[in-house]
């Protein structure tokens, strides 16, 4: 008897996903439904696979929704995070097991008595990050604490970057994932951990200026910025009592320091609306922002305003995005500074059809064994294949699909909204990614800490 998937959303994040689940067609007795609100972006080879049914789903119709959760027996859902709520609540009231890359929001998990009350599983957070950092970080941490370690340190970085063959411009950085994010990174709260005891935060005006940098082997230098809350899964992985919890973002070195010239500016801004910005040049919107001048030029006057001296290469970084030519228009009724900034980016940041990313994890795990304090340092690096097969599609869609099958299978059974942080999910799950390059590499390097011996942090 044929199981059924419906998959909502086909985005730039599901190629590897549905080429996983389609190839397991025959062997698994799987029958694919893909949703979306706009089908045509499907790719002939997915459309026409025996396994696959196309349909048109819009998820804010009601009936629509509910007959197409009705006809599976495991939902996955790659909508925007927003989205899931619509989705979950069908699956409780009809009882399909749940599979998202999205992180838990209150109200899906104020759904969880249900969901164990009807014996489903619901699993979030199993893409990329949140997810291979999630099922990474837990099997080291349970693997030291199994062998009677106590962890006193953890620090975890992930980044979308270009691969080094495709990486041909001053910024180092192509968008590799939804570019609106990347604007807005950092926004929404200020910067939150903890270092050797001692809280800290960056607000959003300082987050940009307060790196930290590690080496990947074979592959250079890089920096990473505090993410908003590092401290948001301390319980989760029960390290109430480690010194150092510190989750950030990975760059190449440079890039954060340059990016703070468009927050100093203001023009990350996502609060309010521009008028006129349908016809603005990227001139006149950089302009926006100066003072007025009779007689100083837009380049002129952006230089005195962020202090760019002439042999700074972040002038040379602004000038490659043509922010100051008159003739490239905005084009977007009632942007915001944000969206106008996006689309300014995304002339010069896109990858082309023929380009490869990369995706880079870095983890820091130091621990007290036996008296002596001892650290590991884990660390992955996936390089993309195409525009359309991207290191970021295969590291978030790969455990979607391999948890929902896993699932489906009887392999995964704990009921409940969770996240992949137990052995039952994490071990199956990396074993398999292994097969697919998804391997990290682990090192036991000296344990400095942060300054130990210091008395003020």
């Amino acid at each position: 008897m044929m199981r059924k998937i419906l998959v909502i959303g086909a985005g730039k994040s599901t190629s590897f996903l549905l080429d996983y689940l389609l190839k397991k067609g025959d062997a698994e007795q799987l029958e694919i439904t893909i949703g979306d609100i706009n089908p045509s972006i499907i790719p002939a080879q997915i459309t026409d696979h025996a396994h696959c049914t196309v349909i048109t789903l819009d998820i804010f119709v009601e009936t629509e929704r509910k007959l197409a959760i009705a006809n599976a027996d495991l939902v996955i859902s790659m909508l925007p995070a927003r989205f899931h709520i619509k989705v979950a609540q069908d699956c409780v009231k009809l009882k399909k097991h749940l599979v998202t890359a999205s992180y838990i929001s209150p109200e899906l998990l104020a759904l969880n008595e249900s969901v164990k009350k009807n014996n489903l599983v619901f699993m979030n957070e199993i893409g990329l990050d949140p997810g291979l950092d999630h099922m990474s970080a837990m099997q080291v941490i349970d693997r030291i604490r199994e062998n009677g370690g106590e962890i006193i340190l953890f620090e975890s970085f992930c980044g979308g970057l270009v691969a080094p063959e495709n990486d041909n411009n001053l910024w180092n950085y192509k968008f590799t994932w939804n570019p609106r994010n990347v604007v807005l990174a950092g926004q929404g709260g200020t910067a939150k951990f903890i270092q050797e005891g001692t809280y800290k935060y960056i607000p959003y005006h300082r987050l940009f200026r307060r790196t930290e940098f590690f080496e990947i082997e074979g592959y250079g230098r890089f920096e990473g910025y505090a993410n908003r809350d590092s401290l948001n899964y301390r319980e989760a992985y029960k390290l109430q009592d480690a010194l150092t919890i510190y989750r950030g973002t990975m760059r190449r070195v440079g890039f954060s320091k340059a990016w703070n010239m468009f927050i100093e500016l203001g023009v990350t801004d996502d609060s309010y609306t521009i008028e006129n910005s349908e016809n603005m040049s990227y001139r006149e919107f950089i302009n926006l922002f100066l003072p007025y001048s009779p007689t100083d030029s837009v380049e002129l006057k952006l230089r005195h305003y962020l202090k760019l001296d002439q042999d700074d290469i972040r002038w040379d970084k602004l000038l490659e995005l043509n922010i100051f030519d008159h003739k490239k228009i905005i084009g977007i009724p009632n942007a915001t500074p944000a969206q106008a900034l996006q689309k300014i980016l995304e002339d010069s940041w896109t990858l082309k059809a023929d380009e490869k990313d990369m995706i880079v994890m870095y983890h820091k795990f130091g621990y007290r064994l036996n008296g002596q304090e001892k650290q590991i340092d884990s660390k992955l690096v996936v390089t993309g294949e195409n525009q359309t097969y991207t290191a970021m599609a295969k590291t978030v869609g790969l455990p979607v699909a391999i948890a929902a099958l896993k699932i489906l299978n009887g392999n995964i059974t704990t009921p409940g909204v969770q996240i992949p942080i137990t052995k039952e999910v994490y071990e199956p799950i990396l074993e398999e990614l292994k097969t697919y390059g998804i391997n990290f590499k682990e090192y036991d390097v000296p344990y400095l800490g942060y300054n130990p011996n210091a008395v003020v942090n």
